[in-house]
Order: structure tokens, then C-alpha cells, then sequence
């Protein structure tokens, strides 16, 4: 884990002191059935540990295209790496495409493609670049959720 994990996210939230950190990372074909695996499984375990994921698996399904797309070496996997920290999702897609770096760009309005980036802008608390060794690059993103309530102690039955 590097040291921006640990940081204050723009909602102000902190991990918990001695709260669990919650983490899955899996190495993934640098293809478009790749990057749909990552988003299905992004989605199930955030599911399974019951966490909202709707917006965690926009947010996978873009970085994780793009590591397919533009971050793609033959040969090459990418890594999905997902971390839960108090009441923060970071999400992290490693390639091996280090040379090139990710930037948002206003496309054309007739393009078909190329609003990947301003999704995750839109959807993520904040997100960056990470320069790592030679070749390879980490794109994070950063998502607050709210804690779940917890359940109510009422039976349901009538008169409580």
C-alpha cells in the first residue's frame, strides 16, 4: 500500500484507528474480455462485502478499458487492485505501459470513444497517475461511500 491510501479523502473521512483494511488484487488478460472480468468481479466483491459498488465498477470498467486499449503490451496482463479503508473504495488498474500517461481531453462530439477519464473524473472522489518503475504505470481512483446503517433491532411484530 503506498502512502496516498492512507491521505484524507475529499469527504473528509479518515480509516478508523484499528479498522480492517479490506483488499483483492488479480492479474488479468490485457484484453476487452479482461476488462469486463474486472468489472464483474469488482462489482461481486464489493458486493460481498457489503458495499456499494455501483459507482466503484463504472469506475473499474473505464481504467480497466484503458488498460486494455491504450495500456496493452502483447503478452502483458493488468493488474486490478481494489482497497476498502474506513469509508473510501481505492481502486488501482497497474499496466505496462508506463511511456504513456493518462490525461483527460474534451473529444469531438461526434466520437465514439475517448470520455473514459471524464466518467472517472465524474465519478470518483478524486483519481491520479502513479509513475512506477520503468515500465509500468498505476491509475487509482478514490470513491467515499457512506457506512452502512445498521440494522434495526425491531421484530417487525405487531405492537414493537
Amino acid at each position: 500500500m503506498n502512502q496516498r491510501t492512507q491521505g484524507i479523502s475529499k469527504h473528509g473521512t479518515r480509516p478508523e484507528p484499528g479498522g480492517a483494511v479490506r483488499n483483492f488484487s488479480v492479474l488479468l488478460s490485457s484484453t476487452p474480455r479482461g476488462a469486463r472480468l474486472a468489472r464483474l468481479l469488482a462489482a461481486d466483491t464489493l458486493r460481498s462485502w457489503g458495499l456499494p459498488y455501483e459507482r466503484a465498477s463504472h469506475v473499474v470498467a473505464e481504467l480497466a478499458a484503458n488498460a486494455a486499449t491504450h495500456g496493452r503490451l502483447p503478452g502483458r496482463s493488468f493488474r486490478l487492485t481494489l482497497y476498502v479503508i474506513g469509508t473510501t473504495v481505492r481502486v488501482e488498474v497497474t499496466d505496462t505501459r508506463g511511456d504513456r500517461l493518462p490525461a483527460t481531453q474534451v473529444p469531438d462530439a461526434g466520437a465514439e470513444s475517448g470520455r473514459g477519464l471524464l466518467l472517472v473524473e465524474a465519478l470518483a472522489d478524486r483519481w491520479g497517475v502513479i509513475e512506477e518503475r520503468f515500465p509500468r504505470k498505476t491509475v487509482w481512483a478514490e470513491l467515499g461511500f457512506s457506512p452502512p446503517e445498521p440494522g434495526s433491532s425491531r421484530s417487525g411484530a405487531v405492537g414493537d
